[in-house]
């Protein structure tokens, strides 16, 4: 899975922010920096959505080893799973070196043990995980794969060419 999307047009991308930094200062900066996240936002947005609203199919509860009583207990994670894991597809966009916008999955504001969720998920569509942290207990729970790549190919075109339009507006401006 590619954890990261960017939207680069090197060669222009880079002459244009060279250019920026000469003539323009940092109003035109921002300005430009504000433009290119505005493109890329539908994108983060839909990849947000995707995560909150993706199925998830369990295989079922199952009974206790006493069969008849049912199993459950605290979540392991101190906030809900679904937010936590769309927290942490970010955006972020350059002006200065390699620039461009960039939608990506951060980590860091992943709790530890739900880190590889969504590329287990992207990969085999299927997120294999233990009950209630219980490593003698795992589910399968079943999704469609490519989630991310799907959205991402889709969403690509749009995104470049708003970019595009965009670096066209600021270099009429610096002319």
């Amino acid at each position: 899975m590619a954890r990261s999307v960017q939207v680069l047009g090197t060669g222009q991308l880079v002459d244009l922010s060279r250019r920026l930094r000469t003539a323009g200062g940092p109003r035109l900066r921002q300005n430009m920096a504000r433009r290119v996240r505005r493109a890329a936002e539908p994108l983060h947005r839909e990849l947000q959505d995707a995560v909150l609203t993706m199925r998830l199919q369990s295989e079922g509860r199952k009974r206790g080893r006493d069969g008849g009583t049912p199993r459950g207990g605290p979540s392991p994670t101190t906030r809900p799973f679904r937010q936590m894991l769309a927290g942490g597809v970010r955006l972020s966009v350059r002006t200065t070196s390699s620039p461009g916008a960039r939608v990506w999955i951060d980590r860091s504001r992943i709790e530890p043990q739900a880190r590889n969720v969504l590329n287990q998920i992207n990969q085999d569509g299927r997120l294999r995980h233990p009950v209630f942290a219980n490593r003698r207990r795992w589910v399968n729970q079943r999704s469609e794969a490519g989630w991310w790549s799907r959205r991402v190919q889709a969403g690509l075109p749009r995104m470049r060419a708003e970019v595009e339009r965009v670096l066209g507006d600021v270099r009429r401006d610096l002319q």
